[in-house]
């Protein structure tokens, strides 16, 4: 038996959980990176078609190569992999990390924190349209039927699209089971097929000097920068190394992108490269020329199945990044439902999975093809990127202690270049580029509101609001009407009397045997100790009449809150609860708008918007239905 003889058999184990990981993080990380041959050499190469062709097929590719090593792997696999919080990556993690490492709450730290979220969820509208819709303008090239195949390439692209969100809702969980097998299988079929072509023109490899990036930049001028936006291309996704690092690890992933992603795009980009030297023409579409006739229909296959799980990877990318801004205050509550008992990063979030669903449908119908599509691709990726450079300095010389010189070495460099690929993506914002930017806009000015609202409601209700320790003072000297059980008072701020208190006393004029003021509170870390979930603290002194108790009940910004569950964590430390004799009672504020008070009056509407959309606290914080006492007020902000 395994028990009887740990030792042996735990090198084997830790083997196959590593094994494990890795399949997966091939399934799931590098989905986004690992679909890019489809379109990023076509876009390079039409962009450097002013130049000799000879010189541009050696000058992108060149390009691609070092684009990839540089910033996938020395930035992102090297460097910003080192920066976790919990093991939690992304950038919402990041700036959690580094307002923890400063010790104080920094509002433009937020921003940052806020502005690269709202990037992720405009990258997140662009990659599921282009990468499927890529892969079906493949059927375009196909024997016999390609040429009659134009008409249905949009409508084909939206069914697919439509039933992948359609079902989210049953979870990833079962079909996860599967990316890493057939990404695995993609990725050695981009090597296969890139690879008899470097066997026909080893010249190609060549293009590992940058001599020719440097040559094809000289001799394009100054519009050599629109090369550097399509080449960006192919470094998409590389956010996702970090972003998904909670649900892999870093060795796994770092070994999933050093010894199968890495080398089978490169041979893939290195035979389209060859086969355009062997037949320029195919430089309108040098991944789809690549494919034999004889196997055309299987890799057509692998390539729609391919594009499917690089467009799941970014939808539940999207669901954890709502999770983290709601529980750290960046957005309002939302329903967030599991869709699995053992994972915890499975989650479906039905309001954002309809946005995605219906902004990537707008998309496609906007920009019709891919290379239209491409001109919107890019620029939220590469201001994220700049974003996380920034957070990162913070880290670097607070979190990690490195010296000014260090960090400005190290960073500097990297910053130059994501702004070198900003400037160059920025050409795009005309041709399209204004759209993610533009929903990314909408998303900062959501979660600032939601934020600066929160924060100015929370002020107003501290500033009319009677201090706790005042008010359970006057109860213990003049007590009211006690009635048996326990009443459970939720609030955000433990240091005031809840409003739900002051109406069960004012209305009621009754108060139970045993009162609990309960809050909850988000750590800057993903997941808080079961040990250190739980504190509870006596109020108002001893003796008399009622008691109190202060129960602060922590979580992490990847934890979903459930009170009841936290309540069986408080019986293991004394405070016994009967849930039959429990009432939790639960204040509802109607906020109304003030004009020229703090925020402007279209802002204040916006923010009240939010509230009353915000999700039950009910339902969110999963309390029992029929033990639940609502009581209301009104706040004009």
């Amino acid at each position: 038996m395994a028990h009887s003889s740990p030792e042996p058999a735990a090198p084997g184990a830790r083997a196959a959980r590593f094994g494990a990981l890795w399949l997966g993080a091939i399934g799931v990380v590098f989905g986004d990176i690992g679909t890019s041959p489809l379109y990023a050499m076509r876009e390079a190469l039409a962009h450097a078609g002013r130049v000799d062709p000879h010189l541009a097929v050696f000058g992108v590719v060149s390009l691609v190569f070092w684009a990839l090593t540089l910033v996938v792997t020395l930035k992102y696999v090297v460097i910003v992999m080192r920066a976790d919080n919990g093991g939690e990556g992304g950038t919402l993690a990041l700036m959690a990390l580094a307002q923890n490492a400063l010790q104080k709450r920094s509002a433009w730290l937020v921003l940052l924190g806020i502005v690269g979220a709202a990037l992720f969820y405009g990258d997140g509208l662009i990659t599921p349209a282009i990468s499927v819709l890529s892969a079906v303008e493949g059927l375009t090239t196909a024997p016999v039927i390609g040429a009659h195949f134009q008409p249905f390439v949009l409508p084909l692209a939206a069914i697919i699209l439509l039933a992948l969100f359609a079902v989210q809702s049953r979870g990833t969980e079962m079909v996860g089971r599967f990316f890493g097998p057939i990404t695995l299988v993609w990725f050695a079929t981009l090597a296969a097929l890139g690879l008899p072509f470097v066997l026909q023109r080893p010249d190609i490899l060549l293009a590992f000097s940058p001599v020719y990036a440097i040559k094809l930049l000289v001799a394009d001028g100054p519009l050599g920068v629109t090369i550097l936006g399509s080449v960006f291309l192919c470094v998409t996704g590389a956010e996702a190394l970090y972003a998904d690092m909670g649900h892999f690890g870093k060795g796994p992933i770092r070994a999933g992108w050093l010894l199968v992603a890495l080398p089978c795009l490169m041979v893939n980009y290195l035979g389209q490269g060859a086969l355009c030297l062997i037949h320029p023409a195919a430089m309108d579409n040098p991944f789809f020329g690549m494919i034999p006739h004889a196997a055309y229909w299987p890799v057509m296959l692998l390539t729609t199945a391919a594009t499917i799980i690089a467009s799941q990877a970014v939808i539940t990318g999207a669901f954890s990044v709502t999770q983290q801004a709601v529980q750290l205050g960046l957005l309002p509550r939302i329903d967030i439902k599991r869709t699995s008992e053992t994972v915890a990063g499975q989650i479906f979030v039905p309001q954002v999975n309809a946005a995605l669903a219906v902004g990537v449908l707008f998309l496609l119908f906007m920009f019709k093809t891919s290379s239209n599509m491409a001109s919107a691709y890019g620029v939220a990726v590469t201001t994220t990127m700049v974003v996380t450079v920034a957070l990162l300095f913070v880290v670097a010389r607070r979190h990690w202690k490195w010296p000014l010189w260090a960090s400005v070495a190290v960073l500097a460099p990297f910053l130059a270049l994501d702004l070198v690929f900003l400037g160059s993506n920025a050409l795009k914002i005309a041709e399209g580029g204004w759209v993610p930017l533009a929903a990314a806009g909408a998303i900062v000015l959501a979660m600032w509101t939601w934020r600066t609202g929160s924060e100015l409601l929370h002020a107003k209700v501290h500033r009319d609001s009677i201090a706790l320790v005042d008010l359970i003072d006057s109860l213990r000297a003049r007590p009211p009407h006690p009635v048996p059980g326990t009443a459970i008072f939720l609030t955000s701020d433990p240091s005031v009397a809840p409003v739900a208190l002051l109406h069960n006393l004012k209305h009621n004029k009754v108060l139970h045997a045993e009162n609990v003021i309960m809050t909850v509170r988000t750590a800057d870390q993903p997941r808080v100790a079961e040990k250190d979930r739980i504190e509870i603290e006596p109020l108002g002194g001893e003796g008399g009449g009622p008691g109190f108790r202060l129960v602060t009940v922590h979580y992490g910004f990847m934890e979903t809150p459930n009170i009841p569950r936290a309540l069986g964590s408080c019986r293991r430390r004394g405070l016994v609860f009967d849930l039959m004799s429990t009432s939790f009672f639960v204040g509802r504020r109607t906020v109304v708008a003030s004009p020229g008070v703090a925020m402007p009056l279209w802002q204040d509407r916006l923010f009240i918007w939010m509230v009353k959309n915000a999700a039950d606290p009910i339902d969110y914080f999963h309390i029992p239905a029929g033990r639940v006492v609502e009581m209301g007020s009104q706040v004009v902000v």
